[in-house]
């Protein structure tokens, strides 16, 4: 009898353009493996959206391994203790899975490898959530990039290996180990179950992945460039949930769009530029780590950023920047917009995050917390990465001098009040508040805040 392969999956909830799964069933019967890691060093546990979206994640994936003969196993625990065990429940062969590149996440992962080869298995690992592997592209010096301009120059140079097709149906395994249900986890919202609003935005899972992508490549790309600046109007791709959680591979979107270069030149080259920015937030984290919660900018380390106090005062400002009640429109239907669909336009993301840190002084790391509890597609990197961005602190950054003035964006890209309209009913009645804040008096005393900050520092890295 062949011993069968076990294949860990993690952010890579799909059956096609899955290395891992290849390898795996190429070497015979095989089972697949879920770990809610909640307990590993530097694992972050997931934000409440996460975990509604992964729930419904694994309803999709066990039906898609079902199809080609692959049983699903559930287990919650720490990655080196679990996966092993699971293994050695299975009797498996070999062990496959698809790399991550968070630090805590690298050091569980060489954990299980050093276990699993050590008691004889055989222990492979894939690329398959980025275009390219963080360490191989590097500057003329050697190092990390620092600057998206020459680090998309060098990427996008490249070519990019086409995606994989699912496996073939496989024989059954004879036997598998036990494992958790879905429903002891608890990953649904009880009490009040808040979730009505983000099941009617999403579908989770490959089959509508590839139905948004087909729809983003039809319809949308074309006029990209261009409307992805209108949040009152379906001119994004709606793709990154389904990227987040591994639904799309980045290969398969990258081959997808670049198969309409020409009839869309400009919507296929900006929307190429979109995944190589996801990319660098990836390179980013993988030689920064502590990406969520150190400035890349060592010198904002002396900003007078508000980060905990008394419950009044500031508390109060980010309590109604959160639940979008400003005053200020295009944030308050941005905020508004998150909440309902775990989901905000990257414009308004933008607006709002620069509202928070510079106008409002609050700390970056509040609100990226806040995305990460309320997003769908909150990553470890990305979110981190375009909010230090915003804040002026990160890696090729906004210049902190840029400001953006919410009132003057709504004018710019929601004209006619479509957006805004859509999720402030109460808009221009008495019922919606004036602005918590005097814009104008907030951004000279942010600039002058700034202006007082040490420049003899690391401007990226550690000092």
């Amino acid at each position: 009898m062949t011993s069968p392969s076990l294949v860990w999956f993690r952010d890579d909830l799909r059956i096609t353009d899955n290395p891992a799964l290849h390898a795996a069933t190429d070497a015979g019967p095989t089972l697949a493996l879920y770990v809610l890691d909640e307990e590993s060093p530097g694992v972050r546990p997931l934000g409440g959206a996460a975990r509604w979206w992964l729930h419904h994640a694994l309803v999709a994936l066990r039906e898609e391994l079902d199809r080609i003969g692959v049983p699903l196993v559930l287990r919650r625990g720490a990655a080196a203790a679990v996966v092993p065990a699971v293994a050695a429940e299975a009797g498996a062969g070999g062990l496959f899975w698809n790399r991550r590149y968070g630090g805590g996440e690298r050091r569980a992962d060489a954990a299980v490898k050093q276990i699993a080869r050590s008691s004889g298995l055989r222990a492979e690992s894939h690329q398959a959530s980025l275009l390219h592997e963080p360490w191989e592209l590097t500057t003329r010096q050697g190092g990390p990039y620092k600057v998206f301009t020459p680090f998309w120059k060098e990427l996008s140079s490249h070519d990019f290996r086409h995606p994989l097709p699912a496996p073939q149906r496989q024989r059954v395994p004879e036997k598998a180990p036990w494992g958790d249900s879905l429903e002891q986890w608890g990953l649904l919202p009880r009490d009040p179950d808040w979730s009505v609003p983000l099941a009617e935005a999403w579908t989770p899972g490959p089959r509508a992945a590839g139905e948004f992508l087909e729809e983003f490549t039809d319809s949308v790309l074309s006029g990209y460039s261009e409307d992805r600046e209108r949040p009152g109007q379906a001119g994004t791709s709606r793709l990154s949930p389904y990227l987040r959680w591994g639904h799309l591979s980045p290969f398969e979107v990258w081959h997808a769009i670049g198969r309409r270069r020409h009839e869309a030149p400009g919507g296929s080259a900006a929307f190429a530029s979109e995944l190589g920015w996801r990319e660098f937030a990836w390179h980013q984290l993988y030689h920064h780590p502590d990406l969520a919660t150190v400035n890349l900018r060592r010198e904002f380390d002396a900003y007078p950023w508000w980060s905990k106090g008394d419950g009044g005062g500031q508390a109060a400002l980010l309590r109604r920047w959160q639940r979008g009640r400003t005053g200020l429109p295009l944030v308050d239907a941005g905020q508004r917009e998150l909440w309902a669909t775990g989901w905000m336009h990257n414009r308004v993301r933008m607006v709002s995050a620069s509202l928070l840190v510079k106008n409002l002084g609050i700390d970056w790391r509040l609100g990226e917390q806040w995305f990460w509890d309320t997003l769908v597609d909150a990553d470890a990197a990305s979110n981190p990465f375009n909010w230090q961005w915003a804040a002026g602190c990160g890696a090729d950054a906004s210049p902190f001098f840029r400001i953006f003035n919410p009132l003057t964006q709504e004018k710019t890209h929601d004209p006619d009040g479509t957006y805004t309209r859509r999720w402030i009913p109460e808009l221009g009645t008495p019922d919606y508040p004036e602005a918590c804040v005097d814009l104008k008096e907030s951004r000279e005393a942010a600039l002058e805040a700034f202006r007082s900050l040490p420049r003899n520092r690391v401007s990226i890295g550690r000092s």
